[in-house]
């Protein structure tokens, strides 16, 4: 893969025992260090023009003045220093940079992977939160639809919480569709079945809120059946994969129990997507917590562009997972009858 970096990314340090810390760009570097055919590409940082495209510009002149006044606690989780607004600039920027190498081309094993933090997409736009301070996918989508020539960006988010700052900016847009698969009742408590656009996003919003305990078959059971007919539908441009990797088994801070042969699984499913679309695809880094299972987890995507087959999972759906599922394209397709 072509995998976006930048050294600035490793400069915002939220503090000790924080779960989102530079150690986690260290981690996915060694692990692909073992694998072959990674390369690394640099990016211009993003920048406030950028950056007010989807954000308010009060809240962009505030957090850019916290951190250069020496950060701290925006609130209890999202924590910043002096470098933490050049790190931001720098993970959107990377983000900017992959969206724009694969429309213009790159795919395969070249499709583009932004490696940056902090990561996005819980800031809303007026806000920071859930370690987020820019909206990084969010920020990319909207540059391809005004720079790029996009008419239409879809964005799935396969991080264990719900991406509600992506949702938010986008919710009654119909040129960007957001689908988000996560934990129930995990922070930040939204992404219910019920939540799918308002106003000309009527429709553009897909949430797959799973109980704990869910993994390989119920994950690629909701991209079979929700996410690929809506994409089909939609018929995007872009497709970006906000690519978290806390939904694994391992992860600390979640209870869900996807594997390392699930993100390949995954990887695999979204890539048909893009083909049966024609769609370019990029994928912007989010969360993972288990500095083992985040490197084991960018590894299998990388190795599955690189020709690597994946398993298909040994288990069945959960009964609990099909009886939501068909609630979910129930609603969706209450929907598409108005």
């Amino acid at each position: 893969m072509r995998f976006g970096f930048d050294d600035t990314c490793l400069e915002h340090d939220p503090g000790a025992r924080h779960p989102e810390s530079p150690d986690r760009l260290v981690a996915i570097k060694r692990g692909l260090s073992k694998r072959h055919g990674v390369t690394y590409e640099g990016a211009t940082p993003a920048t406030e023009a950028n950056a007010t495209a989807v954000h308010d510009a009060g809240y962009i002149e505030e957090i850019q003045s916290f951190c250069e006044s020496g950060g701290g606690n925006w609130d209890p989780d999202t924590i910043a220093c002096p470098e933490t607004w050049p790190a931001a600039l720098a993970s959107a920027g990377l983000s900017m940079d992959a969206v724009r190498a694969a429309l213009n081309g790159a795919d395969g094993r070249n499709t583009p992977f932004a490696l940056g933090r902090p990561p996005g997409h819980h800031a809303v736009e007026a806000d920071a939160m859930g370690f987020c301070f820019l909206n990084n996918a969010a920020i990319a989508a909207q540059y391809a639809l005004d720079d790029l020539d996009a008419e239409r960006v879809a964005i799935f988010d396969w991080d264990v919480h719900h991406g509600n700052g992506t949702q938010d900016i986008f919710y009654d847009r119909g040129d960007v569709f957001y689908a988000s698969i996560h934990e129930d009742g995990l922070y930040p408590g939204t992404g219910d079945l019920d939540e799918t656009g308002e106003g000309d996003g009527v429709g553009t919003t897909l949430n797959v809120p799973f109980p704990r305990g869910f993994g390989d078959a119920e994950y690629c059971a909701a991209v079979e059946e929700l996410l690929a007919p809506a994409l089909a539908e939609f018929d995007p441009d872009l497709f970006v994969v906000s690519a978290g990797f806390d939904a694994h088994r391992h992860d600390p801070i979640s209870r869900m129990h996807v594997s390392d042969e699930g993100y390949a699984l995954l990887t695999d499913r979204v890539r048909d997507i893009a083909v049966e679309t024609d769609a370019a695809l990029a994928f912007v880094l989010e969360g993972g917590y288990s500095l083992d299972a985040l490197a084991d987890g960018i590894g299998m995507v990388h190795e599955t562009f690189d020709g690597r087959e994946p398993f298909e999972p040994a288990e069945d759906v959960d009964d609990d997972a099909r009886v939501l599922l068909e609630e979910i394209r129930d609603v969706n397709q209450a929907l598409g009858s108005k």
